[in-house]
């Protein structure tokens, strides 16, 4: 299944130089999960019971090669809660991009919710890249749309009435 992109961003960033860099890395991740080698390898670990952490797997070399370092310590060092880590972080002009992986609790947990949080908090990352399934297989041989719901959710935070402290989302639909 193709991976979708959708972006959530504030109608005037911060800075435009930025925001342009990361919409490239962005669009070069998206080229990555779009390669025929990476979607047979999601398809093969996207499984009822499988875990993120196969996803991410999948998507390490990608992430590597933008130059994302995996669960960078230390983001969160102001805060009570400093053992926070993110999937994976990098640094690009003055700015950061946390990059956050889910898959079976996206939505029922609130995941997505945690992960535009701790981007929100983080005096270290302004941008949120998020992969989340398009569609989740479940035990009883359903399925669950999480992507769909993930826009609805996070794009409340990016009407000007309700902006956060993230410049943008891009959210990555595998």
């Amino acid at each position: 299944m193709t991976v979708e992109l959708t972006v959530f961003r504030k109608a005037e960033p911060r800075s435009s130089e930025t925001f342009a860099e990361v919409e490239q890395l962005a669009r070069r991740f998206l080229a990555f999960l779009n390669s025929a080698e990476v979607q047979d390898g999601i398809a093969a670990v996207h499984q009822v019971g499988a875990s993120s952490a196969t996803i991410q797997q999948t998507i390490l070399p990608g992430a590597q090669q933008l130059g994302f370092a995996s669960e960078k310590r230390g983001l969160f060092q102001a805060y009570p809660v400093s053992a926070l880590r993110p999937d994976y972080y990098v640094q690009v002009q003055g700015a950061g991009i946390l990059l956050e992986v889910e898959r079976g609790k996206t939505t029922t947990n609130n995941m997505d919710l945690l992960d535009i949080w701790k981007c929100h908090i983080c005096e270290h990352a302004e941008y949120l890249f998020l992969l989340v399934p398009q569609v989740r297989p479940t035990k009883k041989g359903g399925s669950t749309r999480p992507f769909k719901q993930v826009q609805s959710r996070l794009g409340t935070f990016f009407k000007q009435c309700n902006y956060v402290n993230v410049e943008a989302v891009f959210l990555f639909g595998y």
